[in-house]
Formats: structure tokens, C-alpha cells, sequence
């Protein structure tokens, strides 16, 4: 490891996580024109982002930096593979690690796994319909789009938001930052498919000012604690495949998980292959 690297892992450790964060969302949320174009414009030259995609193409038509981030795409710019036996991704970005769930264990990074159990809120019986399955941690980086989409058609059972602390999300934390996904702020979901059940973790990071979801809207920051809510009742919640089920402000990782021998990752995927989000990324076992 280099000693920027070394660097960066430690104020890791130092800066106050929830702070910056929120600090950084009030400017994202800022409709003053001047701040806002700024930042957006900045943001596309740095990263390089394609604004032919985009349905609004100009930093005029956002009302914040926010709005832009999560900005919509043209229809059609991210097809959605059709079959039925196809589990697509969900996002926009790139694998950082996938595979077998082993012993009730998640891969992170080279000599770095963490506890399904904990990534999942601490609860065995929920996490006891994976062990053994398959899981894959796709991250968005800057430049991704950033709203996040169903692999496979599912009905939402659960929801469960988890504390944490905001650790950046990056391949240098992930191989330096023990227990990663499963120490930052995260929200759970949890879905019935005819793959059988999956979870869906979309995970917090630093100067990550919030997460959202369609049915709920924005979830967090909220009271540190864990919150469990049921949507079992009265009013299911079903989200068809490709169909958008939640967005970052500002990005950070997905983390899906499947129950055991219901579906294979397809042999080309590996760690730091890129995805768009509606390519098949895997098949479901018959």
C-alpha cells in the first residue's frame, strides 16, 4: 500500500463521518444558481459524464446538484434483457467482488469477509434464507448513474435500516477497511421473486447525503437505531424487473444476495468488470 493510500485509510478513521456528509447534502440540495451550475458543471467535465443520456442535458434544467446526480435517462438508452431465466443489473457500475455466500461469509477483498448475519441487520432468521447462496457488490462510482433498478420482478417484504458509520466505498477501502459493507449505514430489502427470496442492500457511504426508495421515498439520515418495517401487510409491494426501486444521493454500492441454487453468475463477470445497468448478469437455475 503507498502512503497516499495509507493516508486516505486513516482520515478514514478521523473525519466525522455523519458531518461531512450532511455538510456536503446541503450544498447538493442548494437551487442557489450559481453554487448549483458550478457544481454540476464541474462535476460532468471532471468525470466525464455523457449528457446525451441524459433527458434534461444542461445545468439550467436541475434545480439542484441532487436532481442532477439522479438525473433520468432517455428512454431506451438501457435496455433491459428480456428472458425470464436473465437476472439483470441493477445499476450502473462495476463488480467489486461476487460469488458463493461460505460459511455465512461475504467477500470483500483480498484476506477481507464480513458476516452475512450482520449485513443484514443482525437478525439469523433473515439472514438464514441465504447462507450458502450467491451474492454480488456492484459499485457505483461518481460518474455511474445512480438510480437503482430490480434485477428480477419481486414483491417487498422487508425493510430494514441499519446505523452505521460513512467509511468512502472504493477498492482501497475495501481492501483496508475490515468489515466494510457491513459497518456503514445501509438500507435492507428484502424481496419475494421467483428466484426465491433477495436481498437488496444498498449501502451509505461518505458524503453520501441520503438514500431513497419509490415506495418510501428518502430514508435516510434518521434516528440512529434500527429500524424493521413490514410491508407483509396490508398493501404489497410489487416492482417489476428493470423498473426503478430506489436512488443515491451521491454513490456508493449494492450489495445483492440470492438463496442457495437458485441462480449462477454468468463466467464472464469478475471482479472490476463494468456493468450498465439492464445486461444480464446472471441466469436463474431451473
Amino acid at each position: 500500500m503507498t502512503f497516499k493510500q495509507k493516508a486516505f485509510i486513516a482520515v478514514q478513521y478521523v473525519v466525522p463521518h455523519h458531518l461531512l456528509s450532511r455538510l456536503v447534502g446541503w450544498l447538493a440540495a442548494s437551487e442557489i444558481r450559481w453554487i448549483k451550475n458550478t457544481f454540476i458543471n464541474f462535476f460532468i467535465k471532471q468525470f466525464g459524464i455523457n449528457m446525451d443520456e441524459a433527458k434534461r442535458k444542461n445545468a439550467d434544467e436541475f434545480s439542484c446538484f441532487n436532481d442532477f446526480f439522479t438525473r433520468e435517462l432517455e428512454d431506451d438508452v438501457r435496455p433491459v434483457a428480456a428472458a425470464e431465466n436473465q437476472i439483470v443489473s441493477p445499476a450502473d457500475g462495476a463488480v467489486s467482488q461476487l460469488g458463493s455466500i461460505e460459511n455465512g461469509r461475504i467477500f470483500q477483498a483480498k484476506g477481507q469477509d464480513y458476516s452475512l448475519i450482520e449485513l443484514l441487520g443482525g437478525h439469523t432468521q433473515r439472514a438464514e434464507k441465504f447462507m450458502g447462496g450467491e451474492f454480488a457488490t456492484i459499485y457505483l462510482s461518481p460518474k455511474d448513474y445512480h438510480r437503482v433498478h430490480m434485477p428480477v420482478t419481486g414483491t417487498l417484504r422487508e425493510m430494514v435500516y441499519v446505523p452505521g458509520d460513512l467509511f468512502s466505498v472504493n477498492q482501497t477501502t475495501a481492501e483496508n477497511v475490515p468489515r466494510l459493507f457491513a459497518r456503514n449505514e445501509r438500507l435492507v430489502c428484502i424481496f419475494d421473486t421467483e428466484q426465491g427470496p433477495m436481498a437488496m442492500i444498498l449501502v451509505g457511504a461518505m458524503i453520501v447525503a441520503a438514500i431513497e426508495t419509490v415506495w418510501a421515498g428518502r430514508i435516510t439520515p434518521m434516528e440512529r437505531k434500527t429500524k424493521v418495517t413490514d410491508y407483509t401487510d396490508p398493501q404489497p409491494v410489487t416492482i417489476e424487473k428493470g423498473e426503478e426501486m430506489g436512488r443515491f444521493l451521491l454513490g456508493s454500492t449494492v450489495v445483492l444476495c440470492f438463496a442457495k441454487d437458485k441462480i449462477h453468475w454468468l463466467e464472464e463477470l469478475g471482479a472490476e468488470s463494468p456493468l450498465r445497468m439492464g445486461e444480464a448478469i446472471a441466469m436463474s437455475i431451473e
